[in-house]
């Protein structure tokens, strides 16, 4: 069993993924958990290029991004400075990550918890948080809820998942087929490139599966508690239905 679980570069060429991801419809779900007080401190974890960052810190909140892709934050640090921000933007590992400061609110969007692909990673990266979160602080984060049928659907054949040309002209076409690994709960997910009407490369998009039983037990064994659990960003609740699994926590110490 292959074991190389990854994400392609080019997923994270930055001009390609800021074309693809160019929705906002989580930013005012975790804009409403921000501390009132704007003096409070803030920590993204896997910002990207700063989706959510560059908003937050609009809207005069210090907030601080990190990411392990220096590509991703290099175009974070432009489009901060095209705006007149002044963002604290580090590369580093978030399982090993280590300011030394405390945050009111950690959080880690866009479904990056997927990418840690074996529970050692998880639970590396719930104790980064539990460090960094001051007493009473909270920490968020949205993942997807497994979707067997949806998975099974994937196996059969590509489907075309986007198309859209990037700021630098690109044209891109994306399609994408998928395997499900049950021994490791791994989606192992292909993305077919073609760039300006020719196919250019085949991307890996890995992605651990976390049932829902499953996480909440991993979330108490870190010494977190749920203060909500939503299957959306409308703060849905959640049930057998829900496409996302999202997490408002506390850190009980």
């Amino acid at each position: 069993m292959n074991t190389d679980y990854k994400v392609g570069d080019l997923i994270y060429d930055a001009n390609i993924y800021d074309g693809l991801n160019t929705f906002l419809s989580d930013l005012q779900f975790y804009k409403k958990w921000l501390p009132k007080n704007k003096d409070a401190k803030i920590l993204e974890l896997c910002c990207g290029t700063g989706r959510l960052t560059i908003p937050i810190a609009k809207d005069g909140y210090n907030i601080c991004g990190v990411d392990y892709t220096s590509s991703m934050l290099e175009q974070a640090k432009v489009k901060a400075s095209g705006v007149g921000l002044d963002i604290n933007f580090i590369e580093a590992d978030i399982r090993t990550l280590d300011l030394q400061e405390k945050f009111d609110l950690v959080f880690i969007p866009f479904n990056s918890i997927h990418h840690l692909y074996k529970n050692e990673d998880l639970f590396k990266t719930l104790m980064c948080v539990r460090n960094h979160l001051k007493e009473g602080g909270l920490f968020l984060f949205d993942c997807f809820n497994p979707n067997i049928h949806y998975i099974v659907e994937g196996e059969k054949e590509q489907e075309v998942i986007a198309e859209y040309t990037t700021n630098d002209g690109r044209k891109v076409l994306i399609k994408q087929i998928m395997h499900y690994e049950n021994a490791t709960q791994i989606n192992r997910i292909e993305w077919h490139y073609f760039i300006n009407g020719e196919f250019h490369s085949i991307q890996n998009m890995d992605m651990r599966l976390f049932f829902p039983q499953e996480l909440d037990s991993y979330l108490e064994w870190a010494g977190f508690s749920v203060i909500h659990k939503f299957g959306g960003f409308e703060e849905e609740v959640f049930d057998n239905n829900s496409e996302k699994q999202i997490y408002v926590l506390a850190f009980n110490k």
